[in-house]
């Protein structure tokens, strides 16, 4: 019996033994796993010798930077070479002597108008000129008549008086024929001829191409109708809206470089002429002038175009634009942190200006950084990433 007991009580206690370092072994398994690897750090790279050496490394500098500001704008003709011409009377066109794109100088034809108003002008001129020659012998006569003592002075008085108002009335005539639009030349033959005209020429008031047309044979003009435009396209305007925060840095006389899409890599040199002295209250724009030389014609009224306007010079620190990495919107420099150690920082930079681009922060003058190569050390850290 003692044998059983004994037998029995050293199975138990080998059985709670062993289940006690069963209980234990898991706890033991845990505390000797090696420790999680620590997170990689994306933005540092440590680069290979031969890497090294082609990288230039120097440190962002202060230069006199002029920063470009681009204004899109629109050519347009100038105003002071520029005319409307219509027909100063109501009538009808009847002959067309123009097309659109003619070159034509002061005083060419460029239509020929029927109208009753200058036939009675016409005719109001005649009357004038020929109660003028009346009076006129009438008044020579009275003054040799009272010479012989043979009609008082006051007879002589009054045919002076019928004189003058007859004289007053051929001026007004001749004014209305001129205001209708009637050169001298062709007052003259109304008076030589005493024939009434039955038509007139609408003719150009400057020289320039005809740009514009808004009139065909047949039509009835009314003298508040553009029939014509003229313009002189030597010298345009390219007119652009700035906005008022740079509105200061605008001034008359100041040269502007003009490009124009259309025209390609082609600029033009303008100079201020305008600048508005009010504000668009809907855009919060100045408006602004530029008068470029247009001897080629190559510059055509309503096309598009960009105003590159210089901002006067100011200290800036800057770092070229070959430092500069970009990505998802973010531009990077990389900073040495030790020789054949660098980190890439962000910084926030304004744009690129003669190869430079101006620090606003994340960068200061006394850190070194790589100014050549860092393309190439960027492509080496996302290939270390993938890794």
């Amino acid at each position: 019996m003692k044998f059983k007991f004994s037998f029995i009580c050293s199975i138990a206690i080998l059985a709670f033994l062993f289940v006690g370092c069963d209980k234990k072994a898991p706890e033991t398994q845990t505390q000797s796993s090696s420790p999680e690897p620590e997170e990689k750090d994306i933005n540092s790279i440590t680069v290979r010798p031969e890497l090294a050496a082609r990288l230039k490394i120097g440190q962002p500098t202060f230069i006199d930077l002029a920063d470009k500001i681009l204004v899109p704008s629109r050519v347009q003709v100038d105003e002071e070479r520029t005319a409307q011409i219509g027909s100063y009377v109501t009538g009808r066109i009847i002959n067309m002597f123009v097309i659109l794109g003619d070159y034509v100088k002061a005083g060419d034809r460029l239509a020929r108008i029927t109208s009753p108003d200058l036939t009675q002008a016409q005719l109001a001129y005649l009357r004038a000129l020929s109660r003028v020659i009346v009076t006129q012998k009438a008044s020579d006569r009275a003054r040799h008549l009272l010479a012989a003592d043979v009609i008082p002075l006051a007879e002589v008085e009054r045919r002076q008086s019928e004189l003058e108002i007859a004289q007053a009335e051929l001026s007004a005539a001749t004014d209305q024929l001129k205001l209708f639009g009637m050169a001298d030349q062709e007052l003259n033959e109304l008076k030589k001829q005493g024939k009434i005209l039955p038509w007139m020429d609408i003719k150009a008031t400057r020289e320039g191409y005809v740009i514009a047309r808004n009139v065909i044979v047949g039509q009835v003009v009314q003298p508040s109708d553009p029939l014509f435009q003229v313009a002189d396209l030597s010298h345009v305007w390219v007119v652009g809206d700035v906005p008022e925060q740079i509105a200061r840095d605008v001034r008359l006389g100041q040269h502007v470089e003009i490009d124009v899409p259309a025209i390609g890599i082609t600029n033009f040199d303008g100079v201020i002429i305008f600048v508005s002295d009010t504000i668009n209250r809907q855009t919060r724009t100045v408006m602004t002038r530029v008068l470029v030389e247009n001897s080629e014609r190559k510059l055509k009224p309503d096309m598009l175009a960009n105003m590159h306007i210089t901002d006067p010079q100011h200290k800036s620190l800057v770092v070229p634009e070959g430092a500069v990495v970009r990505e998802l919107n973010q531009d990077y420099v990389f900073v040495k942190v030790s020789p054949g150690h660098f980190r890439r920082v962000p910084v926030k930079l304004g744009p690129e200006v003669a190869n430079f681009r101006a620090v606003i922060n994340g960068l200061t003058i006394d850190q070194r950084i790589v100014m050549e190569g860092a393309f190439h050390l960027d492509s080496e850290r996302k290939l270390a990433e993938l890794e």
